[in-house]
C-alpha cells in the first residue's frame, strides 16, 4: 500500500465504490490496482454488503493507512444486494465523477487517467466504458476481449445505445468495473434499482443513462473481469436462471420507459420480447451470448 497523508483536496476529481460480499480472496488486489493508478485525486469506498469472511477486516486495514479510503456498511450489517450496496456508496460519494470496481477484478495502470482525460475533451459523456478483457488467465484459462458498445470512440446520443446494446440489442454492455459515470447523470434516473440484487443491476442503471444520456464506447481496455466460480457471469452460465432474470429486467425496462414517455426504446423492448418468446436462447447470438458460450466451458471446471 502506498500511504498518501500529504493528499488534501476537499472534493476529489473521482468516487470510487467498491462493494464487496465475503470478498476477502481477491479484494486486496482490487483496491492495490486502485492505489496503483497514475491519476490520485480520488476517494475510494468500500461498501460492505454483509460480509461473514475477513474482507471487511482487510477493508479497514486499508482505509486506516490511506485517508481517501472510507468503510461503508448497511445498518446492522446486513446484507442488501448489489443495487442497495452500490447505492450507499453514491450517497456518501462526493466527486462529480463515479467509478466502481468489484472486489473480484483489476484495473488496469493509467484507467482513471485515461478516462478523464476523455469525458474532459467532450464534457457532454455522461457515462464512459472501454473494451473489457474478460480474464482467465489468472488461472491459465484464455483470456476474451469483448469490445463495449455498437460503435467505439464517438459521442452516443440518447436513445441509440439503449437500442444497440444488450439486452435490447446486440451489441456488448459495459461492465461496471469500467464504467465512469457522472454521479449527477446517475442521480437524475434515480441511481440503481434496489429490487436487482444481482443479475441486471447495472443494465437497470445504465439503461436509464443510455436511454436518456450521451455516453461514449472507447477502443481502450482498462479492465481485468476477473472470470471464477464465483464472478457474475460464471453464475448467469451456471445458476440455469438466467432466461428468467432476464425477462423480469426487459418486462421492468418496458415499464420504466413508458413512465419516462421513451416510446423508441419502449417498442424495442416489446419487439425483443415477443422475439425471444418465439425463439427462446436467440441471446446466444448476442455479443453477451457469444462470450457466455466461449466462457462456459472455462467456467465449468
Amino acid at each position: 500500500m502506498r500511504h498518501r497523508a500529504g493528499y488534501n483536496r476537499a472534493v476529489p476529481a473521482v468516487s470510487i465504490i467498491c462493494i464487496f460480499l465475503n470478498g476477502e480472496r481477491f479484494l486486496g488486489e482490487a483496491i492495490d490496482s486502485v492505489l496503483g493508478q497514475d491519476h490520485h485525486d480520488w476517494e475510494l469506498l468500500l461498501v460492505d454488503d454483509g460480509s461473514t469472511d475477513g474482507s471487511a477486516a482487510l477493508a479497514r486495514f486499508y482505509a486506516a493507512d490511506d485517508r481517501r479510503i472510507r468503510c461503508l456498511a448497511h445498518p446492522g450489517g446486513g446484507n442488501r444486494g448489489m443495487s442497495a450496496a452500490r447505492n450507499l456508496g453514491l450517497a456518501h460519494a462526493t466527486a462529480p465523477w463515479v467509478a466502481f470496481i468489484d472486489a473480484d477484478d483489476r484495473w488496469r495502470p493509467g484507467k482513471l487517467a485515461a478516462q478523464l482525460a476523455i469525458v474532459s475533451a467532450e464534457p457532454r459523456i455522461a457515462l464512459l466504458a472501454g473494451t473489457v478483457n474478460y480474464w482467465g488467465s489468472w488461472e491459465g484459462r484464455a483470456d476474451v476481449l469483448t469490445p463495449t458498445g455498437h460503435v467505439q470512440d464517438r459521442l452516443v446520443k440518447p436513445p441509440e445505445a439503449a437500442l444497440a446494446l444488450y439486452p435490447v440489442g446486440a451489441a456488448g454492455a459495459p461492465c461496471p468495473s469500467d464504467v465512469l459515470v457522472r454521479r449527477d447523470a446517475l442521480a437524475a434516473v434515480g441511481g440503481f434499482e434496489d429490487q436487482f440484487t444481482g443479475s441486471f443491476e447495472d443494465c437497470a442503471a445504465f439503461g436509464k443513462i443510455f436511454a436518456t444520456q450521451p455516453v461514449w464506447f472507447s477502443h481502450e481496455v482498462w479492465l481485468d473481469y476477473r472470470i471464477h466460480a464465483g464472478s457474475s457471469v460464471a453464475g448467469m452460465i451456471g445458476g440455469g436462471h438466467y432466461a428468467a432474470r432476464r425477462r423480469f429486467f426487459l418486462h421492468w425496462y418496458r415499464d420504466w420507459l413508458r413512465q419516462a414517455g421513451i416510446g423508441v426504446v419502449e417498442r424495442a423492448v416489446r419487439r425483443r420480447l415477443w422475439r425471444d418468446r418465439l425463439r427462446p436462447g436467440t441471446y446466444r447470438y448476442t455479443a453477451l451470448g457469444r462470450l457466455a458460450w466461449r466462457l462456459r466451458e472455462g467456467v465449468r471446471r
